[in-house]
């Protein structure tokens, strides 16, 4: 009998094929054809530099619960987000510039052996935002387009690695919309089995005469797309610029975290973290800064009808990042179920906040049952100056937690150990 994965993994690779003919990408159309591109070659990372011993240091001033511990996963230059492969064999961390990297725990001393670029054969733009399908498809989420690669986990100790484009570059966004600013995309597959987007929009509070078109390419919103690539359409409408989102397992909600408008003081507007239940929510951006605090580009507009309110009005600039729900049963039971997120911290805020992991619980039935609070800091000290920047959250199979670090260029593992 033929297990479903293996006819999704058979359709997507034959999909690839097919998309090979008609892509302007050299490099995709040989990768396509099954073909080897040259002689691209690997970056490795050193596990044993000074800089672990460095880091290692540094992570004395972090605190965490007690009968938890935080440890050094691996060195990983400008780590952003983060996907496990469903084996749990390797673990894929994007960047904001040009590489995707491959980090693998060969021996499961929960520390990575290897650390090196994955594809390199394949040019790459703000490769920011991998995630996995159960099925071990992995996408990835650049500035203008989006990938996939339909055996990665498996695959990726060639520097040639099969890929197709989801979305193919240049239609992620229309061209004359990209900047360099909120290109961070993430990703995630929902329980629908489509591959949702985030799309940040490139203003601080954009101009009224784009809004409109912004909000019919998803610019400022949530996008899905079935796996194939067809069938996308806007999701989620009304948000500044997610970088964290993730379905509820136990009801299949989306969550997201959504940056706020900068500029208007170092107490307003909050961040969020939002919950939506259904298509075309409306969650209030532009007309709306962050939670209920109104901008003064659009103070006299007509709101939307039905905004939904964030479930959670966090900090004012301390920017949040990637969210999981979390999965496991390494951690007490206080803390299943409940999110874990990352605030990369603030910029332009006379006083620093952020650059710390949070918890917040949720229960059975979806909702929240206490506010946000720390779980891991120390990366800021009193002095205002960043030891590290937390971007993102995952879960590896033991249960245990990987905060990645864009500022120390590194990952940290937490797990409970009881002691």
């Amino acid at each position: 009998m033929i297990k479903k994965p293996l006819v999704i993994l058979t359709t997507l690779l034959v999909a690839t094929q097919i998309q090979a003919q008609g892509t302007t990408d050299e490099t995709l159309k040989t990768l396509g054809q099954f073909k080897v591109t040259g002689d691209s070659q690997f970056t490795t990372i050193d596990q044993n530099s000074s800089s672990a011993d460095a880091i290692r240091n540094l992570l004395k001033n972090v605190s965490v619960p007690k009968g938890f511990e935080i440890t050094l996963y691996a060195l990983v230059p400008d780590a952003r987000h983060m996907a496990v492969g469903p084996q749990g064999v390797a673990t894929f961390v994007g960047t904001r510039k040009t590489e995707v990297w491959v980090v693998t725990d060969r021996d499961k001393d929960r520390v990575a052996d290897d650390v090196k670029n994955f594809a390199p054969s394949v040019s790459k733009k703000v490769p920011n935002g991998p995630c996995f399908s159960p099925q071990g498809v992995l996408y990835i989420a650049e500035q203008n387009r989006v990938l996939a690669y339909p055996a990665a986990e498996f695959f990726y100790e060639g520097t040639d690695v099969v890929a197709a484009e989801l979305i193919a570059g240049g239609q992620l966004i229309p061209e004359e919309y990209v900047s360099y600013n909120h290109t961070a995309r993430v990703c995630d597959v929902g329980p629908d089995g489509k591959v949702y987007i985030s799309l940040g929009q490139p203003h601080n509070v954009p101009p009224q005469n784009l809004w409109d078109d912004y909000q019919t390419h998803g610019i400022g919103g949530i996008i899905r797309i079935n796996q194939d690539g067809t069938g996308r359409e806007v999701y989620t409408l009304g948000v500044r610029n997610s970088v964290g989102q993730d379905f509820n397992p136990a009801t299949g909600d989306l969550w997201f975290t959504d940056n706020q408008v900068d500029g208007m003081g170092d107490d307003i507007p909050p961040g969020e973290i939002n919950r939506q239940t259904q298509q075309s929510q409306n969650f209030g951006f532009p007309y709306y800064g962050g939670g209920d605090v109104r901008t003064a580009e659009y103070k006299g507009d007509e709101l939307p009808a039905d905004v939904v309110y964030p479930v959670s009005q966090t900090i004012a600039h301390a920017a949040d990042l990637g969210m999981m729900f979390y999965t496991g049963n390494m951690f007490p039971k206080e803390y299943q179920g409940g999110i874990f997120s990352a605030q990369h911290g603030s910029w332009n805020r006379t006083e620093a906040v952020g650059a710390r992991v949070m918890f917040t619980p949720v229960d059975a039935e979806g909702n929240m049952t206490g506010e946000p609070r720390p779980f891991a800091e120390g990366w800021l000290t009193d002095n205002g100056e960043y030891l590290g920047r937390p971007v993102d959250v995952a879960q590896l199979k033991d249960g245990s937690l990987l905060v990645s670090d864009d500022l120390a260029g590194a990952i940290y593992r937490i797990a409970y150990t009881g002691e």
